[in-house]
């Protein structure tokens, strides 16, 4: 019974509270954005389902915590429509409730009769919230520790490996991958696995000479501490062990934010492109991973973060600074994800806006009805698809399947 509970907290534990502060940020930042801009706000949740607790403050917000800890919302006061955008009837009837509940002065208050472009800049909060509090940890992490990279040369070469094939030595810096700088050997390594397939050209230093030299890497099965087996390019190389190569960066606050704002950036454009290459069956849709998945990752560093620790302080320590990286890039992956042009998220009520700012009116509730609904099941697909992904990379499926065989 104690090794179930153990497990049980190893496992959810860490998940929740990674998902917990990363969803109560993006809240929070449609909640905040809508207070500055004078909106009533009914309820600022977190979960969904039954509440376990709720309080109620001086303005009229509902703050409430619910029994399924997957997700949170904000319900503005009106906000009745399932795509969050009444059609133009509905909009006359609310006003005219409205009024008469409350007076006319009242219906500027509510977020339907917003201006467009601050209704605009609430939804777009909450995606940018995350974009924040992944710079603000990055940057702090960057502030405390500083960072230990690797430069991108060459240790070693496998034989009979792509990289033999074209030619590259060990001893060789790597300072360019198709005109990208490489400034370590961790962000090559991601660059050629997300490139299976796809011919590259290395800008690489050899003594005193400036070379050229192109390679394509090839799929095969990379293993991760922490993701664990998954598909991706390779080019067969090992990267350095000599302690000159390695580089120890200090930042003061403000290149701690210039590095945070980068590395955040670098993800976004690095999911942009995986993501097309997914769309377009390039790539393999391995890692893609569902909640069972976070819930593994987190997991996973919490207990690499724990390994070795030689007192309480120090386990709680390596421990927190994995969490806190991972809570950075699931907030760019929460926020990136949202600004998809689906109906159900906020990328899709920003076209909505975009329409409504260039039609002067709504879009009929039958046409956001139907939006809503496809939405919600290409949302519920791509969940669903992650979540088999999830189940199949911890052998379930197969486990399951000799059950009845």
């Amino acid at each position: 019974m104690f090794g179930f509970l153990q497990s049980a907290l190893l496992n959810f534990v860490p998940a929740l509270l990674v998902l917990g502060l990363v969803v109560t940020v993006h809240e929070m930042g449609h909640f905040l954005a809508a207070k500055w801009l004078g909106t009533a706000v009914d309820r600022f949740s977190i979960g969904f389902g039954r509440a376990i607790c709720s309080w109620r403050d001086k303005s009229g917000v509902e703050w409430r915590v619910g029994w399924l800890p997957l997700g949170g919302y904000v319900r503005f006061a009106g906000d009745e429509n399932a795509a969050s955008i009444p059609d133009a009837e509905e909009l006359q009837t609310l006003r005219r409730e409205i009024a008469a509940r409350e007076g006319p002065q009242a219906v500027g208050r509510y977020f339907h009769f917003k201006p467009t472009w601050q209704r605009a800049i609430i939804v777009i909060a909450g995606p940018a919230a995350n974009f924040v509090l992944a710079i603000a940890l990055f940057a702090g992490l960057f502030m405390a520790f500083g960072h230990v990279t690797l430069r991108a040369r060459v240790g070693a070469v496998n034989p009979g490996t792509v990289a033999a094939a074209a030619g590259l030595r060990a001893g060789d810096l790597i300072v360019r991958a198709n005109g990208h700088p490489m400034p370590d050997f961790d962000e090559l390594q991601q660059f050629v696995s997300l490139r299976a397939g796809v011919p590259i050209t290395f800008t690489v230093q050899r003594g005193g000479q400036t070379l050229l030299i192109a390679a394509t890497p090839r799929s095969q099965i990379l293993q991760s501490p922490v993701a664990g087996p998954q598909h991706g390019g390779a080019l067969g190389i090992l990267s350095s062990n000599d302690p000159r190569d390695i580089i120890r960066t200090r930042y003061n606050p403000i290149e701690a934010v210039g590095a945070a704002t980068h590395r955040t950036w670098n993800m976004v454009s690095t999911t942009v492109y995986f993501l097309g290459r997914m769309i377009t069956g390039q790539v393999s849709t391995d890692s893609l991973r569902g909640p069972i998945g976070i819930a593994g990752v987190a997991a996973k560093v919490t207990e690499l973060g724990a390994a070795d620790a030689t007192s309480f302080g120090g386990m709680v320590l390596g421990v927190s600074i994995n969490l806190l990286q991972v809570a950075a890039m699931i907030s760019v992956s929460l926020g990136f994800m949202n600004l998809l042009p689906l109906p159900v998220l906020d990328g899709g009520h920003l076209l909505f806006y975009a329409y409504e700012a260039v039609a002067r009116r709504p879009l009929a509730a039958k046409v956001q009805a139907a939006g809503y609904r496809v939405g919600l099941a290409l949302v519920l697909g791509l969940m669903l698809f992650a979540t088999w992904n999830d189940l199949a990379r911890l052998r379930v499926l197969n486990f399951l399947g000799g059950l009845f065989s």
